[in-house]
Parts: structure tokens; sequence; C-alpha cells
């Protein structure tokens, strides 16, 4: 597969203002100890250091400045990376204050700074002329013509990694530069800097940086001058960060010494959110330039799932195991208290709409039912005049002890009415009518386990009618994208809570719940719930015991719902998805999670014609199911081009 990651480098070098020759000698030495990366970002003039002031009219600072570029360009030669670099340049009888971009032991393009701050402590005004509008140009240094202007871009056609470039000052004003670079096909963005620090520019700074990140679908790299810039009124805290959509990945401030902040962007996931969101409109390629630089990935261009594996886990990045659910605590009981609200805003509008305030529910004692219940009771808390019924329909012999307690505690604690309605009676009687045998055949038998599934929903149904009421979905996404439901069994409801919840999820929504609903009895049946076998109980048990459980059926749900995950919100192919898999759980083999994904995808394309045809249901994240919203796919798609990648 092809390789899309690419280490980028910001650096806080430690300069000596005016001092062209150290400045020089610590960049390359940078540049030789991150020879791996496919970038490395300086900040803003730091060839000859931000805070030059009226030393920027001297001809001898400027003259060694450029013979400097060069000596640092040619230090990139024979190496596969680009290098943005802050320097001074003049300019038909300006001086500019530009981005550098150094690569294959060449100065290749020279990007002048548009917006020049001459406010409160600044005073670029003084010294430097903007950039802005300055196109189709070139300057001479070293005897080679060299593109100058705000209309150059970057481009390794290996790896696919274009590079625009502004400057500090250029990212504050509201027509960034490197909107319109992004727009022409720019998915980096480097931006030397100078910004001093304040209290609260800090994160006001961050803020910018992820917002532009996330606004144009692209990584962001900021480097901004050291503390060896401090000096008289101001002070530079050399603020490091690298931002990929939205999310600041990693950032480095106040550093001891050399501050080398480094990330690995995604350029597949840059690029596939480009081509999903068509409200991302190309911009006129025609206006820009584009010259030819190396920006290497990591490792090999091509690699297979064990060695993009090794190469995620050589570099430390990180893959959470679980990406529906957020590791911090107090971060994933807020993401659960709001998926709880938006799927009960999402029934109380349907309560309202449909004047129907009867909600019918079955309850079996499991997670998915539990979470169902619970958003009806948040449901009617936004309206009082909501009725809750609730059933259980147990199968003697096949319903445990534990399941139906539970499945009784929860409705005596939520439910404004609460009923029993076994169904072996209509069970054996529907299968004797078919010709079946009254009892489980054993493995393979799905019409005496579906026959289960359509029953309770016949009764909800009937009930639903009986009670003028509306039929609660329990059914998850993960279920959905399994296709573990009974067409026209759990499948079918009224209006379907769970059906973007993945089952990852549901666990913690229904702990999170626990830990905040104030009342001990409600606590302890579903911290009861929680730590149950996820079972739909549809086999005879063993001694009281659950004795089928899903995930030894279809495989782990955390592992099909990390699949679902990479491969609806980052378009990854299952080979990149295994690799990923690889680096989040290290426990597996490659061949473990082969044939995990083989499962993942075989069931995954078969069941659509279940999806096909869903109620509605609230849509809460990124990822769902729904065939009027996300995700629209033939029934009948062929699987076999997504199992021969994971050949």
């Amino acid at each position: 597969m092809k390789n899309h990651l690419i280490q980028v480098v910001t650096v806080a070098p430690a300069l000596k203002v005016g001092d062209v020759w150290h400045n020089a000698d610590q960049i390359i030495s940078v540049i030789r100890e991150q020879a791996e990366a496919g970038l490395i970002v300086f900040p803003e003039l730091s060839v000859t250091g931000y805070t030059c002031a009226d030393l920027f009219l001297s001809d001898l600072l400027l003259n060694e400045a450029e013979q400097a570029l060069l000596r640092i360009a040619e230090a990139t030669e024979g190496l596969g990376l680009s290098v943005v670099v802050g320097v001074p340049i003049r300019y038909e009888n300006h001086l500019y204050n530009c981005g550098a971009v150094l690569s294959q032991g060449a100065v290749k393009a020279l990007i002048p700074k548009s917006y020049l701050p001459n406010y409160s402590e600044f005073y670029e005004c003084r010294w430097f002329a903007s950039g802005k509008g300055l196109t189709g140009r070139t300057i001479c240094i070293g005897g080679e013509e060299i593109p100058f202007g705000t209309d150059v871009l970057a481009e390794d056609p290996e790896t696919g990694a274009v590079l625009g470039v502004e400057l500090c000052e250029d990212l504050w004003v509201p027509d960034k530069p490197s909107t319109h670079a992004a727009l022409a096909g720019a998915n980096i963005i480097a931006n030397p800097s100078a910004s001093d620090e304040l209290i609260g520019k800090e994160e006001y700074r961050r803020n910018l940086v992820a917002q532009q990140s996330g606004a144009c679908y692209c990584a962001y790299a900021y480097a901004s001058a050291g503390t060896c810039e401090s000096s008289t009124d101001l002070v530079f805290s050399g603020h490091c960060l690298i931002a990929q959509n939205g999310s600041v990945f990693v950032e480095g401030i106040f550093p001891e010494e050399n501050g080398v902040v480094k990330a690995l962007i995604d350029l597949g996931c840059i690029m596939h959110d480009r081509r999903r969101q068509n409200t991302f409109e190309n911009g006129s390629n025609a206006s820009y330039r584009r010259v030819s630089v190396s920006m290497q990935a990591i490792g090999a261009n091509e690699a297979g799932i064990e060695e993009l594996a090794e190469i995620l886990k050589k570099q430390e990045y990180p893959v959470a195991r679980n990406p529906f659910v957020p590791n911090e605590t107090s971060a994933r009981d807020a993401r659960c208290r709001r998926i709880l609200q938006i799927q009960a805003s999402g029934l109380a509008t349907r309560v309202r709409a449909s004047g129907i305030s009867n909600l019918v529910i079955g309850i079996s004692g499991g997670l998915d039912s539990t979470l169902a219940l619970l958003v009806c009771a948040e449901a009617k808390k936004m309206v009082p005049g909501i009725r809750i019924i609730a059933y259980t329909m147990p199968n003697e012999g096949n319903t445990t002890k534990l399941t139906h307690d539970n499945a009784d505690r929860l409705m005596e604690l939520l439910a404004d009415e609460a009923h029993e309605a076994p169904i072996r009676e209509g069970v054996e009687l529907h299968l004797a009518q078919l010709g079946h045998a009254a009892g489980y055949q054993g493995e393979g038998d799905v019409t005496y386990e579906n026959a289960q599934a359509r029953m309770r929903t016949y009764i909800l149904m009937d009930a639903a009618n009986m009670k003028n009421g509306l039929v609660v979905g329990t059914g998850d996404l993960s279920e959905l994208a399994l296709g573990w439901c009974t067409y026209n069994g759990d499948h079918m409801s009224m209006y379907a809570v769970n059906a973007s919840v993945p089952k990852t999820l549901v666990r913690f929504i229904c702990k999170a719940y626990a830990d905040y609903c104030g009342d001990d009895a409600l606590r302890e049946t579903l911290l009861s719930i929680c730590d149950t076998p996820i079972s739909p109980e549809l086999t005879p048990n063993k001694g009281g015991e659950i004795a089928q459980k899903t995930e030894e059926k279809i495989g782990k749900y955390d592992l099909n719902d990390f699949f679902l995950f990479y491969v609806l919100r980052y378009g990854f192919e299952p080979s990149r998805a295994a690799a990923y898999a690889l680096r989040a759980y290290p426990e597996l083999s490659g061949e473990e999670v082969r044939d995990a994904a083989k499962k993942f995808f075989r069931r995954f394309f078969t069941q659509q014609f279940k999806r096909s045809c869903l109620p509605d249901g609230p849509k809460v994240g990124s990822v769902t199911l729904s065939p009027r919203g996300d995700w629209r796919m033939p029934s009948d798609a062929s699987v076999e081009l997504w199992l021969k990648d994971l050949a």
C-alpha cells in the first residue's frame, strides 16, 4: 500500500541575533539530526534573527544572510526532505521578509510575507515591504533564478505532498494566504513565525493553528522564534505546533535549548477529507506556480501491513484502541453526556411531531436496550407527558436469571409501566406451524434464533398499537455494520435511538450515567449490566449461565469498531486499517488482525441490505450508516477487492 505518513519537524533553534553563520550552523545541525523527516520548519527570519531591527538596513548582514542561505540549502543535498527557513531578501529597491524553501541542495522558492504588523510592539514596515500581490517573479541568488512571490507551491510528485508557506501575521488576518494556497492544492502549510509571548496569547495562537488546519483540511506546521530572541522589551517562547484537520498533534513552548517538535502527518486522511467534503472547492491552480522538491515519506513509499505497523510503532504514532471513545476521563464523560442528550432530543422531537407520547420498548437486560431506556428517561425530562411502557420478553431456558433480574430492576426504576410477555409458547407454535422442531437444533439453527427476535418485535409492534405508542429501537451502530440483527426483528422499530452509537461507546455511556445518576439502585443495576457478557440469548443457556456470546461469533467489538471507524471516517483501505490495528493492538499477530479484518469486511458488504431500509434515528457522530445520510452503498457490491487487499 502507499505510505502517506510524512514526519514534520518544527524547530525553535538556539540562535544569535545578527550572527548568520552561527545560525546557519545551528540550522544545518538540526537538518542532519532530523534527516528522516519530510519537512523541517524554522522560525521567521531564522537566518539572521527576527529582532535585528535597524541592522536589517545593513548590506553586510543582508549579503551574508544570502550566502548563509545557500550554505543551508547545500546541506539538503542527498536528503529526501524540504526545509523552510526565514530570511530577509532584497528585490527591486525593497527588502522582503521571506520564507525560503530549500530542497535537493538548492533554494527552490522564496515566498514574501504579505501582512506586516506595524502596531503595538511590532514595527516591520520600517524595514520590510509587503509581498501581497507580488506574483510571477524570479530573483537571482547564487547565480540561479529562483521563483519569488506569494504564488509558489512546492510539490513532491512521489508522495503527493504540496507545501504552501505563509509567515506569522499572515495567519492572524481574515484573508489568510494559506487559505488560497490550500484551495490551490497545498496540503501542508508551513508558518515561520516570530510571535512574542503575552498572557493569553499561547491559547489564542494554538486555536488559530488548529482552526486553520481544520478549515483548510491540511497539516499546519508553525515554528516561532525561541527565547534567544528575547531582548529589550519582548520575550519570545519558541512556541511550535503541528496540527492536522483541526487537531493539534503536538506542541512545545519555552524550550531549554533547540526546541524540536515533530509529528507524523497523514496525507491520506487529508486528501480523503477534501474529497469527502465537497464544499472544499478547488481554487485556480493556474494562478500558482509549482516547484519540485523532496518531501519523503517516513520509511518506504510502499509498505505492507507489518511494515507500516512497524513504522507507526517506531515513530510512537498514537493510535487509539477505541477511536470512538476519548481516552481522558473527563472528556469521555462529557462525550457520553452529550451523546445521550442528542439521542434524547431526537426522540423528544419525534414525540412532539407525532403527538404520540407513549414509548414502547423491549428490555432484555443487555447494554443496548438499557441505553435506549435511558434515552427514553432523558426524553421524558424534555417532554413531561411521555410515558415509558417497557416489556421484558424472556424465553425459558435461554434467558438467564441475571439478565432477567436486571431487566426487571431497570423497568421498575425507569418505566411508567412494566410488563412481562414470555415468548416460549408463541415461538414453539410458530415453529410447529413451519414444520420446524420446537427446540434448538444446534449450531446454525438460525430459524430457531430469529423466530425469537421476530416474535419480540411482533409483540412490541402490537403493544404499540394497543397502547397508542411508538416502538423505540435498541440496535446499535456496530450491529448494523456487521448485520448482527434479525431482519424485520430487532432490526426494525419506529425510531432507532442507538443507530449511530457504536457498541464500544454504548457501554461507556451506561457507565457514565451510573456515575452521575444519583440513584444507588440504578447505579448498581447499570454496572451489573455493563459487566454482563454481550449476548442475544437466543440459544439455551448452560447451567443458568450465558452460553451464546456474541464476540465469539463475530469477533471482538472493539476491533470491529476500530475497522468501522477508520474505513468510514478516513476511507482507509483494509490493509491500512489492519496496519493501524496492529499498532493499537500490539498483542495481536498480523494473521489475527487480517482474519478479523476479513470477517469484518465480509459481513459489512453482505449485510448492507439490512442497512438499506433502516428506521429513522439520530446521528450523533461523524460515522453513521443511515442510507438517507452518510452511507449509500449498493446491497450487492462485491467484497473481493477489499479481501484481496488484505492478502
